[in-house]
């Protein structure tokens, strides 16, 4: 599949962050949290922490973290990354393109984390 429409850059204001329900080629959904910087960048993530499978859309926004509101781990929503323990495994990021006002993701093609572009 292509980019598909996540939100508009309007439905969030910097420093916050929304679900969105995307589809993968195979057909399955997946749910992907849409994060907007205190900068006002957009990106997208797995919406579940790793580490409790909590929703991170319902997390705090700081900078370019969002925590999990259960436990505390903060997670880079450039690379994925974990920041605080107790999660230790990266969620999967995926491209965001900007289009007008449309915010698109394409789900189908994660970007490789920090582990695979070092291996």
């Amino acid at each position: 599949m292509a980019d598909q429409l996540a939100c508009l850059t309007t439905d969030l204001e910097p420093g916050s962050a929304m679900l969105a329900e995307l589809t993968l080629a195979n057909g399955s959904e997946i749910p992907v949290a849409i994060v907007r910087t205190d900068d006002g960048e957009f990106y997208a993530i797995d919406d579940l922490c790793t580490h409790g499978e909590v929703s991170l859309s319902e997390g705090e926004v700081s900078g370019c973290f969002v925590e999990c509101w259960a436990h505390g781990s903060r997670f880079d929503v450039r690379t994925g990354e974990p920041e605080d323990l107790p999660a230790i495994f990266p969620v999967k990021t995926y491209p965001v393109r900007i289009d007008g006002e449309r915010v698109l993701v394409d789900v189908d093609n994660p970007k490789p984390s920090l582990k695979e572009t070092n291996a």
